[in-house]
């Protein structure tokens, strides 16, 4: 098989146009071509008057070597790699113990799926509740101000990123296409066959809700156990070796491998490693507010007269500014036709995050803008591995007293923010953020270096996306959650450093940032697992 990439179209072309760009650009007639299939299809929107799709294809011609010869300087025409995943691994007829993970978000799903599909029947325990009950305690915030500590949007099955936009892209280094098993099990699971082709595939809330669920059947239907409301309190360490899980009903789970899939925001269960000395250290992240402004906005300034297009759907957009006091400010997590949701897990704190439905079809287009902090930002113990959750604790409850008390979010308008006044009345923006938004100002709701590199990035990002710092564009306080303030360091053979059996893995122990790198960590933990139980070197 051979694959074409940077094949150009405009992105009204009929159906037949690309088989015939295809033959074209291999000078072979339309019956040498035996098969082809998307592999990639991705637009350039860089000239809105003149938007073109840009497709990566897979081809099967009658005589590959020739064609190949004669492209053989053509950069853009080759040999396609094998992208089909291949188990590195299979369980022993008789398991001296069975491989535990700890979190069912897509780190601790793909985990526990490898394991499943390589025989070793994993046991999972998750300190939140199954999918479904989980999204009625997260509505419970949403609607009625009443946080579940165990059950939210960070906690349960499917983690953080079941209320988030779905999104299935990555910048990570993947050299065997382990993102494209990734996919190919969420597609097997009922997500849209489009999300193996697209550039920037999405899935949206409700359809992970039903593809967590399917997934987990599997791994049932493998072997393996998932008990929900299971929270791990710590762990059994033997001269450096675990050898079990405590729980905290008092029940402990006996093993010799524990992938530990915490997510972001396990806080307690940090606290509790660290003390029992396993190795962790401070990492940078980022912190910011939520920008809302109309989603015809944003697709006007990406797509111009091809705004509302149904085959571009919602535009997002990535923005970057390095400001004179040394902070970059970013865009974070963009959300098109999405909405701004309440994503604390503790009580009396405001934590604010963006999630889209499939559809993306809501009024506002909702983005982080984050500003980057390092270790030495977090006080006078910088250096202690838990001084990041201190410095995200302290913004959060800020936030909380900002919003009045009550879950409600502090908001400010963004003129208002950039002339350093309080916010009195809402504009033609209307606010997405529920349980509901309390007009202030938020100056005050992050550390000065921050304000000033936002008041300064805005206006900035409003000379490359058109009406981007419009005075009615909504900012609400406060993002905390972009990553892990922290790293569970492990070596080359993913092991903790200190303890033997431990492997930290996913967005929590500091090693991915979003659903498809940390199903793609998941797979190499997995992977390190069954090297380690059967004795075969990575």
């Amino acid at each position: 098989m051979l694959r074409l990439t940077e094949l150009r179209l405009p992105i009204d072309h009929p159906p037949e146009a690309l088989p015939a760009a295809i033959a074209r650009k291999l000078g072979l007639g339309a019956e040498e071509i035996a098969d082809y299939s998307v592999f990639k299809r991705g637009y350039d929107a860089r000239k809105p008057d003149r938007l073109s799709f840009i497709y990566t294809i897979d081809v099967t011609v009658k005589n590959e070597a020739a064609v190949l010869q004669k492209h053989a300087k053509d950069r853009n025409v080759g040999k396609a790699p094998d992208t089909s995943y291949h188990f590195v691994a299979k369980a022993p007829e008789h398991l001296k113990s069975r491989p535990v993970v700890v979190g069912f978000g897509p780190c601790g799903i793909f985990a526990a799926l490898l394991l499943a599909q390589m025989g070793f029947r994993p046991i999972v325990v998750e300190r939140g509740k199954a999918v479904r009950e989980r999204t009625q305690d997260t509505w419970g915030l949403w609607r009625k101000h009443v946080l579940n500590p165990e059950s939210n949007v960070q906690f349960g099955e499917g983690g953080a990123g079941t209320f988030s936009d779905g999104k299935l892209y990555s910048q990570i280094k993947d050299p065997r296409f382990l993102g494209r098993k990734v996919i190919d099990e969420f597609v097997k699971a009922g997500a849209p066959e489009e999300i193996r082709y697209v550039s920037k595939p999405h899935i949206g809330t409700f359809r992970l809700v039903g593809m967590v669920e399917q997934m987990r059947a599997e791994i049932v239907a493998l072997g393996g156990e998932i008990r929900f409301q299971q929270r791990v309190t710590g762990l059994a360490i033997e001269r450096g070796q675990v050898r079990g899980v405590q729980l905290a009903g008092g029940e402990a789970i006996a093993t010799d491998h524990v992938v530990l899939a915490l997510g972001h925001s396990a806080r307690d269960t940090f606290e509790s490693l660290f003390a029992q000395g396993v190795f962790m250290e401070p990492k940078p992240f980022s912190v910011g507010f939520r920008i809302e402004h109309p989603q015809s906005l944003i697709d006007q300034a990406r797509f111009g007269p091809h705004a509302g297009n149904p085959l571009l759907g919602a535009a997002d957009y990535k923005l970057v500014h390095h400001a004179a006091n040394g902070r970059a400010v970013y865009s974070f997590c963009m959300c098109p036709g999405g909405t701004v949701v309440a994503a604390t897990s503790e009580p009396n704190r405001v934590v604010t995050n963006g999630m889209s439905q499939y559809s993306r079809n809501e009024r506002n287009a909702n983005a982080g803008i984050v500003v980057n902090v390092n270790p030495e930002d977090f006080g006078a113990d910088a250096a202690h591995p838990l001084a990041g959750i201190a410095f995200q604790r302290e913004l959060e409850s800020r936030a909380f007293e900002l919003g009045g008390g009550n879950y409600d979010a502090p908001a400010q308008l963004v003129g208002d923010f950039l002339a350093g006044r309080p916010s009195t009345q809402l504009g033609s923006v209307e606010p997405s953020y529920k349980p509901g938004v309390k007009l202030t100002d938020l100056a005050t709701a992050l550390p000065p270096y921050a304000i000033e590199a936002m008041r300064e990035a805005l206006p900035a990002f409003g000379r490359q996306i058109k009406g981007f710092d419009m005075a009615d564009a909504v900012l609400t306080g406060v993002e905390t959650r972009t990553s892990s303030p922290l790293r569970i360091t492990r070596g080359d053979d993913f092991q903790s450093l200190n303890v033997k059996g431990l492997y930290p893995a996913g967005e929590g122990a500091g090693y991915a940032g979003g659903i498809l790198s940390a199903g793609v960590d998941g797979i190499k933990v997995a992977e390190a697992v069954a090297r380690d139980i059967v004795g075969i070197a990575g």
